[in-house]
């Protein structure tokens, strides 16, 4: 059965110039299961084009997919342009082929989730759930 209470917008993102977004479809989909609103930006965007995206759409969290390796510079602009647009009480949350190494970096930085491949979607969902649990 579906949960009647709904969830939080959130926006789904491929910063940079990575085309690979089989992983962004899926979590988009697990979180649509789920009961989130999902807006999903499509490949290869700018940092500063997600960030415009998430304010315009008034979405709870933003989730960076990023197979690159270019998370730490593109996860800290989307970071840095939320506190310069006066939106940082937008939870960001990522995945990827992200090296464990760099999950620490990531987490200093304000990244409040890393999901790897292989995380288990009943994982994904809980977590948003706790992180963009809204007041009652």
């Amino acid at each position: 059965m579906l949960d009647p209470t709904p969830k939080a917008r959130v926006l789904i993102g491929k910063p940079g110039l990575d085309g690979h977004d089989r992983g962004a479809k899926y979590v988009a989909q697990v979180l649509r299961d789920a009961g989130f609103e999902v807006i999903y930006t499509g490949i290869r965007r700018s940092p500063e084009q997600i960030v415009e995206a998430a304010i315009q759409e008034d979405v709870a969290g933003i989730g960076l997919s990023l197979l690159s390796g270019a998370h730490n510079v593109l996860f800290k602009r989307v970071i840095d342009l939320l506190k310069e647009r006066g939106a940082s009480d937008i939870v960001v949350f990522g995945g990827g082929t992200i090296p464990p190494k760099d999950i620490p970096t990531l987490t200093a930085m304000g990244v409040k989730a890393v999901f790897t491949p292989g995380t288990p979607a009943k994982r994904i969902v809980e977590t948003l759930d706790t992180l963009l649990a809204q007041p009652a």
